[in-house]
C-alpha cells in the first residue's frame, strides 16, 4: 500500500475553521481517474486536489479536481489552495508569479505576503453566459420559494463548471434564503451546471467590509450547500462587469460566503484592464500527514 503525504487546508478563511475545507493529495502517481474519484468521496470534502506530473512543457506541477460525485476543469478554491500548497511543500519556489497547470489550462498566480500572512490570487478561466431553455427562464419560484429576486434574475454562466446565478434582492434575502434542493439538484443534472448560486449587494462603506454576499447550493453532488465557492464568484463578478454593476463602480471588492455554515469566509475578487477575474484570499494549514491507499 502506498503512502501518500495529504494536507487539508481552510480556503479564504483567515483562521483554522473558516472558509472552505480542502483535501490535497501531495503523491498522486499512479492513481487512476477512478482511485482519485474513489478517494475523493471517501475524503468527503467539497473537493479533493491530486497532485501530478505535468503535461506541458515548462510547468512545474499539475492538479485534477474531484468533487466527491465527478471531476471538475476548474474549481476557485482547490486552485487558490493548491497554489499555497505547492508553495508550502517546496513543489516551486517562493516567487511572485507562478503557472498552474489543470484541467482548463494554465492559470497565473500571484503571491505576495500581506502582514504575515501568504495571499494567494489566482486568475480564472474566462466565463461565458449560456444559452438557456425557455422553460427554465420563469422557474425561480420553483428554486427559491419565497425569495425576491434581483436585477439580473437566473442565468447560466460557465468558466469551467456551469453556474446557475440569481440575484435576489438585498443581502438579508440571502442570508434567511430556504432553497428547495430536490428542485436545484434536478435544474443541475437537467443543464449539466454543478449548482446553483445566489447573491445581493450590500451597503459595504469601505474596502474592509464585504460588499457581496453569496450562497451556492450542490446537491446533485452531494454537497447541499458548499461553504465558500470561488468559481461561482467569479462567475459572479464576469456577470456584474457585462451589466456594469461591479460594486461601487469598483474593479475590486470582498464577497462573504459562509456564515450561514459558520465558516465565514472572505473572496477578493479583482476585474483587470483586460476584463479577466482574479480570486484571492489567505488559507490555512489544518492538518498535515500521510494517507494510505
Amino acid at each position: 500500500m502506498t503512502t501518500r503525504r495529504y494536507l487539508q487546508l481552510d480556503v479564504f478563511a483567515d483562521r483554522p475553521g473558516a472558509g472552505n475545507p480542502l483535501a490535497v493529495i501531495l503523491d498522486s502517481d499512479g492513481l487512476d481517474s477512478a482511485a482519485m474519484q474513489s478517494m475523493a468521496a471517501w475524503l468527503n470534502v467539497s473537493e479533493t486536489v491530486f497532485f501530478l506530473p505535468v503535461e506541458q512543457p515548462g510547468q512545474r506541477y499539475r492538479i485534477r479536481i474531484f468533487t466527491p460525485g465527478q471531476e471538475l476543469p476548474f474549481a476557485g478554491h482547490p486552485s487558490v489552495g493548491a497554489a499555497w500548497a505547492a508553495l508550502h511543500a517546496g513543489l516551486v519556489d517562493e516567487v511572485a508569479e507562478l503557472q498552474q497547470e489543470c484541467a482548463a489550462g494554465v492559470l497565473p498566480v500571484r503571491n505576495s505576503v500581506l502582514a504575515g500572512s501568504r495571499i494567494i490570487e489566482l486568475r480564472t478561466p474566462a466565463a461565458r453566459r449560456m444559452p438557456i431553455p425557455a422553460a427554465t427562464g420563469d422557474a425561480c419560484s420553483r428554486w427559491l420559494p419565497g425569495a425576491r429576486i434581483g436585477q439580473l434574475g437566473a442565468a447560466l454562466w460557465n468558466n469551467g463548471p456551469g453556474w446557475w446565478l440569481v440575484e435576489l434582492a438585498d443581502a438579508s434575502e440571502v442570508r434567511r434564503l430556504q432553497p428547495d434542493l430536490a428542485a436545484i439538484a434536478a435544474l443541475s443534472r437537467d443543464t449539466g451546471a454543478v449548482g446553483l448560486a445566489v447573491f445581493a449587494l450590500t451597503a459595504a462603506a469601505d474596502a474592509g467590509q464585504a460588499a457581496l454576499v453569496t450562497r451556492a447550493f450542490c446537491p446533485a453532488d452531494n454537497v447541499p450547500e458548499d461553504p465558500v465557492t470561488g468559481s461561482a464568484n467569479a462567475c459572479i463578478a464576469h456577470a456584474l462587469a457585462a451589466a456594469g454593476r461591479l460594486p461601487g463602480g469598483h474593479d475590486h471588492y470582498l464577497a462573504s460566503q459562509g456564515r450561514e455554515l459558520q465558516r465565514d469566509g472572505r473572496i477578493q475578487l479583482r476585474v483587470d484592464a483586460q476584463g479577466e477575474v482574479w480570486i484571492g484570499g489567505q488559507v490555512q494549514l489544518v492538518i498535515q500527514g500521510t494517507l494510505s491507499w
